[in-house]
């Protein structure tokens, strides 16, 4: 649609609140927005793009119509985006992943002998739902736990009570067996409320009641049932005693934990449910469409889908970040539960502590995720043949080497080389390089530096093999001062071994850079990529216009990985070095102490902390040291 029909349209649209819809020339939904005005909100889309994200620019050339519906109120509008969120599962929204089919555990108390069963279908029944989870596995771990510590019955069968005996369950204590009349309606239903009660985190009054038909048993000298009951006790208090450990006995009451890992477009969010002061369960939720998104928008995008479904919303939720709309959201939720709902940012304390623990959970699943996707040999196979159609690689890049630079304010640059083989890392090939010959903060220079001293090598190698055709080729020695840091003792020939693909992190400068190398060692048929981190664009030789991937291609996510496992490389190895060079010049600046006196010290001490927090007469009666000097000391550190 043309800018001045848009235009047209903007002039007519209500300044009301409501949802809008963006579609393309298939009327196909691309996102689904609210907003307060109207007219305000799509008129922003349609002015200048120097405020952008890099998401709304990508969405905007795409959009040839837009639809709005007019709501009373901009609570009204949230409730409806989420609904057509779920309905159309636009491309550009941050979206809860299959939110659709979300298990519950179902407790349907109108029948005669309730069963606990998995569903996902919420109705108002008068059953009791405890949910949602994240997938069948985890519900099912949920039953297996709640089944274990009490004996409700798992069978579908019509109950009578006079069946002429019971099934093992009975036998090893995992039913009570009401279908032989062993337990009557009555003695089922306290086992049904004991189960509601686990799920609610009221463990300390489960306890309590069986423990008082312990004792009842003991005294009727049923020993048998009595020891039953204990071994019951004993597991629910076992469980709980876990759970309470894992919140650190934090005195919260009833709350959710939510924090999130967020990945390149989707986003794992971890969600820990604290009943009573403890832990009575947790989950991971995908959101997809996050790309370029802030972490405030996608956790609030979260906490509007969750809570539309969820059948339980605590007084308290411990947020890692900042939500967009706080005040709505809180309303809202505050009207679902029909009671106030606190949204809390702890910045210290105990809650923050919790916080850190979830979000530690957060970044462990994210990455657990990702190394599931790079032992899928199928898959790995489907990313290179990407990269090589998309690049027009010679041949499959079965190894692929990635180099990054990194400093602080131009101190301490340092490079990393990343081997990955057949789509794993080959981590005995991992180097790394201290920029000794640039000065000031120059990527390009430190990039071509770190990339002659590898790529000499294997040039050296190429002309001793064309030399001495045939002869095995020495590893050749570089001079001191270019010699590359190495992690690990990787093989003699690494050096000599000609990668499929070379991917340098940055954009077309970093590129043009790295290609002058090659072409200056005459190593100009190595294929040569970089990736640009704003947009996630891929950059080759000879090509002005950059190569997207699309967002869900294999081939893009492997040079992310890639890319990712470089920056980290080159980031542990500066914090080693920064940390390094802090120890030494510390005591370094004391006029007085050279390298023996500091070697005596740190022998003494182990450790300039140590050193800190010493005595100045003990500091004193380090052999080699004064009084004087260990004021001076103490004064510097």
């Amino acid at each position: 649609m043309a800018d001045s029909t848009f235009q047209h349209r903007l002039r007519v649209t209500p300044e009301k609140p409501g949802v809008y819809l963006m579609k393309d020339a298939g009327d196909n939904v691309l996102y689904v927005g609210k907003a307060s005005v109207l007219r305000n909100r799509l008129s922003s889309y349609f002015g200048s793009p120097s405020g952008h994200s890099a998401k709304i620019r990508r969405l905007v050339p795409q959009i040839t119509d837009f639809e709005v519906i007019v709501t009373d109120t901009e609570a009204e509008a949230l409730i409806l985006e989420n609904t057509l969120i779920k309905r159309y599962r636009p491309r550009y929204n941050a979206r809860l992943k299959d939110d659709k089919t979300y298990p519950f555990l179902k407790i349907d108390l109108s029948e005669e002998f309730p069963r606990v069963y998995i569903t996902r279908q919420v109705s108002d029944d008068g059953a009791r739902y405890f949910g949602p989870f994240a997938t069948a596995g985890s519900v099912r771990q949920t039953m297996d736990l709640v089944k274990k510590l009490f004996p409700y019955r798992s069978c579908t069968k019509v109950i009578t009570g006079s069946d002429p005996r019971p099934c093992l369950e009975y036998f090893i204590h995992r039913c009570v067996a009401p279908c032989s009349g062993y337990a009557s309606r009555q003695d089922y239903d306290q086992v049904i409320q004991q189960v509601i009660m686990f799920m609610e985190g009221n463990t300390e009054a489960v306890t309590q009641e069986l423990s008082k038909k312990m004792e009842e048993s003991s005294e009727g000298l049923e020993f048998e049932r009595a020891a039953v009951l204990r071994d019951q006790i004993r597991s629910i208090e076992r469980v709980a005693e876990e759970q309470r450990i894992k919140v650190d006995s934090n005195p919260i009451g009833d709350a959710d934990v939510i924090a999130m890992a967020q990945g390149t477009d989707e986003t794992w969010v971890e969600v820990f449910f604290i009943r009573h002061g403890k832990l009575i369960g947790r989950d991971h939720f995908f959101m997809e469409g996050t790309q370029d998104d802030s972490t405030s928008l996608v956790l609030g995008q979260f906490i509007k889908q969750f809570y539309q479904t969820a059948l339980v919303i605590p007084p308290k939720i411990l947020l890692q970040h900042s939500v967009e709309e706080e005040e709505l959201i809180r309303d809202w939720l505050r009207q679902r539960r029909g009671g106030a709902v606190n949204l809390i940012f702890p910045q210290r304390g105990p809650n923050r502590k919790l916080l850190n623990m979830v979000a530690e959970n957060a970044n462990q699943g994210l990455a657990q995720h990702r190394v599931k996707w790079l032992n899928n040999p199928d898959v790995i196979h489907q990313a290179m043949a990407e990269l090589q159609e998309e690049l027009s690689l010679p041949s499959l890049p079965v190894r692929m080497e990635c180099y990054d630079i990194s400093h602080i304010q131009g101190t301490n640059l340092v490079g990393s080389m990343v081997i990955f083989q057949d789509g794993k890392p080959k981590t005995s090939h991992y180097r790394r390089f201290k920029i000794k010959l640039v000065d000031g903060v120059d990527d390009y220079a430190s990039m071509q530096e770190m990339l002659r001293r590898r790529f000499r090598r294997l040039a050296n190698a190429r002309a001793d093999e064309s030399a001495a055709p045939g002869l095995a080729v020495p590893d050749r020695a570089v001079p001191d001062r270019a010699a590359p840091e190495r992690e690990g003792d990787g093989p003699p020939d690494a050096w000599s071994i000609v990668p499929d693909l070379v991917i340098i992190d940055g954009g077309k400068g970093h590129l043009s850079a790295a290609l002058e190398v090659l072409l200056e060692l005459g190593l100009d048929d190595i294929p040569l990529a970089s990736l640009a981190k704003e947009n996630e664009e891929l950059f080759v030789p000879h090509t002005p216009e950059p190569i997207i991937l699309p967002r869900r291609s294999q081939g893009l996510y492997l040079v992310q990985r890639i890319r990712d496992e470089a920056h980290r490389f080159a980031i542990t190895y500066h914090r080693n070095l920064r940390s390094k060079g802090s120890l030494r010049s510390s005591i370094d600046l004391v006029t007085g102490i050279g390298p023996k006196r500091k070697r005596m010290l740190l022998r003494r001490f182990g450790s300039i902390q140590a050193i800190r927090e010493a005595p100045v007469d003990e500091i004193a009666a380090v052999p080699g040291l004064t009084r004087s000097l260990a004021l001076r000391l103490k004064q510097t550190l």
